[in-house]
């Protein structure tokens, strides 16, 4: 008898990995790194709960690291089998596993030349050479295309809308029993900018479902207007806007935006720095997949020729040396830079420099993990730790909600409506525990579906 095992995202946002044991065959949907509070991101140290050489493929939702970021572990541990996903999670997935094994490694030499670390030395979690020994696993199938696997299970991906390359993932178990399995991953919003809407999906046995804002319907706010008015009120105060955003997908809505605003007048043209490598190497990959975006992103192109997630007075900055003279500027800018939740990279030494300046805005417009320097702040810190350092917070903190790359409970609903038959049993998984027990109760009271929210580590078997 088949079981799925909750290895990560149950009872929380991040981490998710799902171990699909059938008793011939054992997968995991994704293998993401645990972020946030301390007590989540030091279970990325804990020895991984399944073999790693037991392991026959791994089917990957998206390249965001909560999804993926810790296959390098797994591969470094023993995994030896492919890893199944779309070419662009693949491009994206080289830069963003890299990436993080770069940031990982400068925080580790940080640390030891500081000597704030409770440990000696201070480690990566993984190193690059960890993370160039997964690029050889990976095998890509397009959208909507039916492939079966060495032992016989059949998969498709359909776009999830969530970021470029994101998908829903069909599993038809045909050993046995059928069955067929489906991953929800992270699900996009409807008539989001850039990206086209998440795939409809109408049958499964068995559903495993995101609940990141199970809870929360999204505010209608234009996000135009609420950033033109945030830029130029902070420019009239020679203040810079300082935006920690996902370098993955955030970023790249974020100059869409900026290029349409510049376009029609309604912000000055100030320049626009876009400190991390990361995100740099990201807008290369979306401008060499624009086939993939929605319609009204493509029209800009073909008008243009230029790429549509590039703006005027784009600046990419490259080395740390050049990070550190922004610091030197004195007239208005906007900055963009990661970590989207202030955890790590170089959003630190901005945020730990501009923070204290009561003419500056730091502007949040994704999702803040409970513990992060990002929820602190939009909760309303006066003082955060950075660096061992606690700094004053006397800059403007803002929000713009309408950035979220996750369907709220009324687009989840929308996208659970295509469904033909109700499944046997919905999961619902990869939200703060409040999330998706409102979401399960949503489910339950208008489609009369049956749920179940599980637990970390807990095994449910799938008759």
């Amino acid at each position: 008898m088949a079981k799925i095992r909750f290895l990560g995202a149950a009872g929380t946002v991040s981490g998710s990995k799902f171990l699909i044991d059938t008793g011939e065959t054992r997968f995991l949907v994704d293998y993401g790194m645990f972020q946030g509070p301390k007590h989540l991101r030091l279970m990325n140290w804990e020895p991984p709960q399944v073999k790693p050489s037991s392991v026959d493929h791994v089917l990957l939702t998206h390249a965001h690291i909560d999804h993926a970021g810790m296959l390098p572990v797994l591969v470094r541990e023993g995994f030896r089998g492919k890893i199944w996903t779309t070419a662009v999670t693949a491009e994206l997935c080289e830069i963003s596993l890299m990436d993080a094994a770069h940031l990982q490694e400068e925080d580790a030499r940080f640390a030891n030349k500081m000597k704030f670390s409770k440990h000696t030395p201070a480690l990566p979690l993984f190193t690059s050479e960890d993370a160039e020994h997964v690029m050889p696993l990976f095998r890509t199938i397009d959208y909507d295309e039916q492939t079966e696997l060495p032992d016989g299970t059949q998969i498709r991906f359909r776009d999830a809308g969530h970021i470029l390359g994101s998908a829903t993932v069909e599993v038809n178990m045909l050993n046995g029993r059928p069955m067929r399995l489906v991953f929800s991953g992270d699900l996009g919003r409807y008539d989001a900018l850039v990206l086209r809407d998440p795939a409809p999906v109408i049958q499964a046995d068995y559903l495993v479902l995101e609940s990141t804002y199970g809870n929360r319907v999204h505010m209608e706010d234009d996000p135009v207007k609420e950033l033109t008015a945030i830029i130029k009120e902070t420019a009239k105060r020679g203040g810079m806007v300082v935006i920690p955003s996902f370098a993955v997908g955030r970023t790249q809505t974020l100059l869409y935006l900026l290029r349409d605003m510049k376009v029609r007048g309604l912000i000055p043209d100030l320049p626009v720095f876009v400190d991390s490598p990361m995100a740099r190497r990201v807008t290369d990959v979306f401008c060499r997949h624009i086939d993939e975006f929605d319609e009204e992103a493509k029209k800009v192109f073909r008008e243009t020729g230029e790429c549509p997630v590039h703006c005027p007075g784009l600046q990419f900055v490259h080395t740390r040396e050049d990070s550190q003279k922004i610091n030197d500027i004195r007239f208005p800018a906007v900055i963009v830079s990661a970590s989207g939740m202030a955890t790590g990279g170089r959003i630190l030494h901005h945020l730990k420099y501009r923070l204290p300046d009561s003419r500056n805005t730091i502007l949040f417009v994704g999702y803040q993990s409970v513990g992060t320097r990002g929820q602190l702040l939009r909760d309303g810190a006066r003082a955060i730790k950075i660096h061992g350092e606690m700094v004053p917070v006397r800059a403007q903190i803002r929000t713009v909600d309408a950035f979220s790359g996750h369907a709220d409970s009324i687009e989840i609903m929308r996208w659970l409506s295509k469904f033909r038959e109700a499944p046997r049993l919905t999961f619902i998984v990869h939200g703060e525990e409040e999330s998706s027990r409102a979401l399960a109760r949503e489910i339950e009271g208008t489609l009369g579906w049956k749920t179940h929210v599980p637990r970390l580590l807990e095994s449910v078997h799938l008759a």
